[in-house]
């Protein structure tokens, strides 16, 4: 798989930090409450679970599978629900977890969603932001690492399917994604 790697751009340990320092916030923010911090799958899987295990608040946990991009490396603009929530979020205080921040169409279109269900407040974490290809504004309530507009694999992002694995934050060579 590191053949097919360009560089790393963050470093596991660099990741670790900045999941500590999110997990610090949320902590500090929700004292006394008991979130419901949702994973948007496949992606954010990795990060939630670190995540999670920095929080010093109880917290509960749910996932939803939400897609825009199928197997390219650009957002198709169509998001398509592939699981739901398990759980009712009424009444609910709700951290959304995404990986990676890009266009802002998934992130957008699944914010509206959930409001639809009444939360009592719905806050967005995200490890990563990539503000350079934004097409849709979301308010980001905790954000870790502003990234450049590279393809990045690795701690959960992957590309069709693959690179998930790989501990660090790695831009993939554009001939992987360009064949």
């Amino acid at each position: 798989m590191m053949n097919d790697i360009q560089e790393i751009l963050i470093s596991k340990e660099e990741i670790h930090e900045e999941v500590k320092k999110l997990g610090a916030a949320i902590s500090r923010d929700y004292a006394g409450k008991c979130p419901l911090v949702m994973c948007v799958l496949k992606g954010a899987f990795v990060f939630m679970a670190d995540l999670v295990r920095e929080l010093t608040i109880p917290c509960t946990m749910d996932f939803m599978a939400v897609s825009s991009y199928g197997s390219g490396t650009v957002s198709s603009g169509r998001v398509k629900i592939n699981k739901d929530l398990d759980t009712d979020i009424t009444g609910r205080d709700v951290i959304i977890v995404e990986d990676i921040l890009d266009s802002g169409v998934t992130l957008s279109h699944l914010i509206e969603l959930l409001k639809g269900r009444n939360p009592a407040s719905l806050a967005v974490c995200t490890l990563l932001d990539k503000p350079e290809r934004r097409k849709a504004y979301v308010a980001i309530d905790y954000k870790g690492i502003s990234i450049p507009d590279v393809f990045v694999v690795g701690y959960g992002l992957d590309y069709d399917e693959k690179y998930r694995n790989l501990p660090d934050l790695c831009v993939l060579k554009p001939e992987i994604y360009t064949k």
